[in-house]
């Protein structure tokens, strides 16, 4: 069963001034003829938008009646077909006038930023393609982007929430290790045997050679930092396993 229109923008706006013509808006008009059962309320919509537009009628009345034809099922597709078809018999001017109310009403039709979208808009650097390469080393989704791949090679590696590499060693006979620096969102950085550091944007860490450590994403944020490769003799990577779930949940 179609719910009944009921209006009271008349008496609420001119009730004092124009009482006999409160009546009319909200008995008569909205009372009576959009009630009328012979066309369904997303027709009457359509007619109402297309009449004002005809008419010149571009104000808050016409959005008006593109919000209520919007709540009554008539799509952003639709809306802009309805609109493109009126210009044709009522004027170029009046079409543009329209199509930027109608643009203003399905706004928030428009799709929604994805979670990484969003982070990527907060941060300065790139977030990159998924670390494929080196997936089976991290738990959870992590991206990397190269910076600089002369003179200091920099890298922005991006941590997904809850995601963190394993437990790994920069080794190196001389020289060596890694620096890391956060330039977004946090997380943590642990070396065996001390307590987890928090990082936030802005704080450096600097890994030694040879010295077992892990970092990664805080279970309810995003995290990226830039990665400095420190030039040394006989360097490697050397991963090891996991964090284990238990150590990870007692993070903060």
């Amino acid at each position: 069963m179609t719910k009944k229109i009921v209006q009271t923008a008349g008496r609420d706006q001119l009730g004092d001034f124009a009482p006999q013509f409160a009546s009319l808006n909200d008995d008569i008009l909205f009372g009576q003829v959009w009630n009328e059962a012979t066309i369904d309320s997303k027709t009457r919509c359509i007619i109402t938008v297309v009449t004002l537009m005809a008419s010149g009628i571009t104000d808050s009345s016409l959005k008006y009646h593109l919000e209520n034809a919007k709540k009554n099922g008539v799509t952003k597709a639709e809306i802009a077909a309805i609109i493109t078809h009126a210009t044709m018999y009522c004027g170029w001017p009046k079409g543009w006038a329209t199509f930027n109310l109608a643009k203003e009403v399905w706004q928030e039709d428009a799709a929604t930023p994805s979670a990484k979208d969003q982070y990527q808009a907060s941060i300065f650097f790139p977030i990159g393609d998924p670390n494929d390469a080196y997936a089976q080393y991290f738990v959870g989704q992590s991206y990397l982007a190269t910076v600089s791949d002369q003179q200091v090679p920099i890298f922005n590696v991006t941590f997904e929430p809850g995601c963190r590499n394993n437990w790994h060693i920069h080794k190196a006979d001389q020289g060596g290790g890694q620096m890391l620096v956060c330039v977004g969102g946090r997380g943590y950085y642990q070396e065996a045997g001390k307590k987890a550091i928090e990082m936030r944007p802005g704080d450096v860490i600097h890994i030694p050679a040879n010295v077992k450590h892990w970092h990664g994403a805080a279970k309810d944020s995003w995290f990226s930092h830039l990665a400095f490769e420190i030039d040394g003799k006989n360097t490697s990577n050397e991963w090891l396993e996991p964090v284990s779930d238990a150590d990870y949940n007692q993070l903060a």
